[in-house]
Parts: structure tokens; C-alpha cells; sequence
């Protein structure tokens, strides 16, 4: 008896368990920061090496931190949807995670610019303090300088629409 209970109930724990796994959303991965300072940083401008992009930068109205780099095939795919929400004056600030600073301004040059200031951070050690896993992500950045959500993956219109529209609608004050 005991030879088939024990299997059963293992099986049945796995089943839960793989169950349970394919529900999680890998895009909605919790991030620690939400709800506190952003991370203290200071970089040197991706175009100019003199010019500095600052946490200080991120405060005094809603904004967004967006993770990028050249050899991220999702940044590509978000670029032109970061380039209309620019143009549409939201404020977008970028971070260039490990990548080949010359790429990443012809990047620029060629696609266009979405970033109001655009750090480098060749090594990614900034990007560490962010919880960076990867490129792209987007973190939305309250007037304060609070971190309020973090998006894994590109954006698209149907991001914005259902996640970070009502949120920075809801930090704006705006009823929707």
C-alpha cells in the first residue's frame, strides 16, 4: 500500500508544483524596489562622457528609467514605440547596459533618440543596483524619486495602455 501512496502523493505534489509554474507571468517578476528610493547613481552621458545622467535627474515629475542596449533584440523591438512616446512628452530617461558605446550612439543616430539623457554603463554595475536581469526593462519613477513598477521585456502600445498609463495617471493625479 504503502508502494503506491508514496508516488502518488510525490506525483501529485509535481503536478501542483508545474501547475502553479505556468501560470507565473516571467514579465511580472517582483522587484524589491518597488515602493523605495531609486538606487543612487551617477553616470557619465553615453554621448558625452562629461555630461553626467543622475538619480537626482529621475525626480521632480513621473518618469521612466528604460534599460537598453544594442545587442538586445527587444530593445530594438521597443525602439519606435519609446520614440512615439517621446514625442507624445513622456519623459524617458536611458540606460545603456553593457554595451559598445560607439554602437550605441550610431544606434541612436540612426533609429532615432527617445532618451532625454542617456547614461553608459559599460559594466553593468549600476544596472546591479537596479536588480537589472536584463535589457529591456523600465522602471517608472514617481515625482519623488520613488520607484513605482518595473517592466520586464518591451514596451508596446498594450504595456502602456494596461500598466503604466493607469499608474502614472494615478501618480499624476489624473482620474484616468
Amino acid at each position: 500500500m504503502i508502494r503506491t501512496i508514496v508516488p502518488a502523493t510525490l506525483f501529485a505534489i509535481l503536478v501542483v508544483f508545474f501547475w502553479t509554474g505556468l501560470k507565473l507571468n516571467p514579465t511580472e517578476i517582483p522587484s524589491p524596489l518597488i515602493g523605495k528610493p531609486a538606487p543612487q547613481f551617477d553616470l557619465p552621458g553615453l554621448r558625452d562622457p562629461d555630461v553626467r545622467l543622475t538619480t537626482e535627474q529621475l525626480q521632480g515629475g513621473v518618469s521612466l528609467l528604460n534599460v537598453w542596449a544594442t545587442w538586445c533584440a527587444g530593445c530594438r523591438q521597443e525602439h519606435d514605440f519609446l520614440l512615439q512616446l517621446a514625442q507624445s512628452g513622456v519623459p524617458i530617461y536611458g540606460l545603456n547596459y553593457k554595451d559598445d558605446r560607439d554602437q550605441a550612439i550610431a544606434w541612436l543616430e540612426q533609429l532615432g533618440d527617445p532618451y532625454l539623457a542617456s547614461g553608459f554603463d559599460g559594466e553593468g554595475t549600476v544596472a546591479i543596483d537596479w536588480g537589472v536581469y536584463g535589457a529591456p526593462e523600465t522602471f517608472l519613477i514617481d515625482a519623488g524619486g520613488v520607484v513605482r513598477y518595473k517592466h520586464i521585456g518591451p514596451l508596446d502600445n498594450e504595456v502602456w495602455r494596461t500598466k503604466l498609463l493607469p499608474r502614472i495617471r494615478l501618480l499624476s493625479g489624473e482620474s484616468g
